[in-house]
């Protein structure tokens, strides 16, 4: 997922988380384990459980802009996978017998995730990864823990109530993004003719929607929900059911590393068997969160209680189009 992120402050981190999600990485953003040089970065003991007691710290890889965890500045870092994350770690330390264990978190971006995770800079990443057959070759995945769907927005009455009512319609994307190339794909658009538009950033493609420019904004979902959320009145507006696409989320770990693995995900399933994920999902998408209260609106969808009920880490590739 390459993505765009301008951080102007603290304020604006919100925006900015929800506003910059979208953008695809592609696979060889960091698949390849490589640094910015090219060169492959260091194989690493594969022994996490071990190194995190000896240290008494986590190296936690944490995103500073993105829909599932952002920055509020001044190094506090926050956020659905962040908050998760923070569990996990909480049951790192009973499983390590550990009274106290710290928490050091580590900015990362989509270009040098996989290398930091690699050479043991941090020892594993809770933020917006795509889970995809490229990455496994040189990192695992905890099972996944959200699922990112690529839907279509829409003016509320704008009479577009499915895909086939884009017939002869204007749809406008972000530049950079690979959102229409997926609507175009789907069994429904085959036999369709629409115009496509590209808006600059997600704002200014909201902006076409807004203003009539364009009559539907194909977009991640979350995506979707924070720019109706934002706007002057999101009663206006609203989201099709109808999904695209969908990613699979999931905290990135060392290659190789079974114990760790198991760790992580005996966490994950203890959170959603005791129904504190979907608490803690229902707390940042669903109610005002930080800087400036905002509530995004965006119900738990059916991918991520599906893969909550039968928790994998199933690679995106493996995921049927709908």
């Amino acid at each position: 997922m390459h993505k765009k992120y301008l951080i102007a402050a603290a304020a604006g981190a919100l925006v900015l988380a929800l506003t910059g999600c979208g953008q695809k990485d592609t696979p060889a953003s960091g698949a390849s384990g490589a640094s910015a040089t090219g060169s492959a970065a260091p194989a690493r003991a594969a022994d996490t459980m071990a190194k995190i007691k000896s240290s008494g710290v986590v190296n936690l890889g944490v995103r500073e802009s993105s829909g599932l965890g952002y920055t509020l500045g001044n190094g506090k870092y926050v956020g659905f996978h962040t908050e998760m994350a923070e569990r996990i770690v909480d049951d790192l330390k009973k499983d390590l017998g550990m009274s106290t264990l710290k928490i050091n978190y580590q900015p990362i971006t989509s270009q040098n995730r996989i290398p930091l995770l690699q050479n043991g800079t941090i020892d594993f990443e809770c933020g917006s990864t795509t889970n995809n057959k490229a990455r496994q070759k040189d990192a695992d995945f905890a099972d996944t823990t959200y699922v990112e769907e690529v839907r279509i927005a829409t003016k509320a009455n704008s009479g577009i109530n499915s895909i086939e009512d884009l017939n002869g319609k204007t749809v406008v994307t972000t530049t950079g993004t690979t959102s229409v190339q997926t609507l175009r794909k789907n069994e429904h658009a085959k036999s369709m003719n629409f115009k496509e538009v590209m808006g600059k950033d997600h704002a200014d493609s909201f902006l076409m929607l807004e203003s009539g420019r364009a009559d539907a904004f194909v977009m991640d979902a979350s995506i979707l929900a924070a720019n109706i959320s934002k706007s002057k009145t999101p009663k206006d507006y609203k989201i099709l059911t109808q999904v695209l696409s969908v990613e699979p989320i999931a905290c990135m770990l060392p290659k190789g590393d079974e114990k760790f693995r198991k760790a992580v995900n005996d966490s994950i399933e203890r959170q959603i068997k005791d129904g504190s994920l979907e608490k803690l999902y229902t707390k940042w998408f669903m109610q005002p969160i930080p800087p400036n209260n905002a509530v995004i609106g965006l119900p738990l969808s059916a991918s991520t209680k599906d893969a909550w009920a039968h928790p994998n880490n199933k690679p995106m590739e493996d995921y049927q189009q709908k």
